[in-house]
């Protein structure tokens, strides 16, 4: 099978298309670098030929209102260029509870993007995922103050990376599911405790101080962020994670 990997040299899709090839597929990573820019519409026919499957994991370079326009560039561009190549399926990479966040741009524009699929001519499906572990230094650096880090205890249930390209992949090599997927780290935390996890891991004696307001989590409601009901849960805990 031939699967076209948008995003194909970033943190997920380079993983996607390592598993993907050890199956014994032609995974074919797509990127600027390789000349097909997904927001220009550039090589994108000439990428998409003779694909099977195409994944979209690219992601928008910002998270404020601007990531709207960039996923609606994107998806529409894909799908016409893999309509016109005859692929079988897309398929995107999602958050889990996105549509459940309405308070943030960024995820308002996630829902576009799932909109415009789920409307779109080919057959899709779409894997949400929860928080990835090795995004923890980058949502703690976003309210880090001198010597404190604020942050709220909004729950969520982060995965590994790895856990996330797996269950891509699966989905990739699999029939459409005209729906979603919902995947999931095995642990429930709040985001709080998730930064004093990952400072006490790393020697940093900075203390985690408890803001509702914080950071764009602050922005979440309840645990919407938490695997719905049916959702595959991942085995890899945060600990272990770190101790590898």
């Amino acid at each position: 099978m031939k699967i076209a990997v948008l995003g194909g040299t970033g943190l997920i899709g380079s993983q996607v298309v390592k598993i993907l090839q050890a199956e014994g597929h032609e995974a074919v990573p797509l990127s600027p670098s390789s000349g097909v820019d997904l927001l220009t519409g550039e090589g994108l026919d000439a990428g998409l030929k003779g694909a099977d499957v195409v994944l979209n994991l690219t992601n928008s370079p910002t998270f404020d209102e601007a990531s709207a326009d960039f996923f609606r560039t994107t998806m529409e561009n894909l799908l016409a260029a893999a309509q016109r190549a005859g692929v079988g399926h897309a398929v995107i990479l999602s958050i889990v509870g996105v549509d459940q966040v309405p308070d943030l741009a960024y995820y308002r524009a996630k829902v576009l993007q799932e909109e415009i699929l789920k409307a779109g001519p080919l057959p899709y499906s779409i894997v949400r995922a929860t928080q990835f572990f090795e995004f923890a230094g980058a949502i703690l650096s976003w309210t880090a103050d001198g010597d404190t880090v604020r942050l709220p205890g909004t729950p969520v249930q982060p995965m590994a990376s790895a856990d996330v390209a797996k269950a891509v992949a699966e989905v990739a090599v699999g029939a459409p599911l005209q729906g979603t997927r919902n995947v999931a780290g095995p642990e429930v935390i709040t985001l709080d405790e998730w930064g004093r996890i990952t400072l006490a891991a790393k020697g940093d004696e900075r203390t985690v101080v408890l803001d509702p307001a914080a950071g764009m989590f602050g922005a979440v409601p309840g645990d919407v962020l938490l695997a719905p009901e049916g959702a595959a849960l991942a085995t890899t805990t945060y600990r272990d994670w770190l101790a590898r």
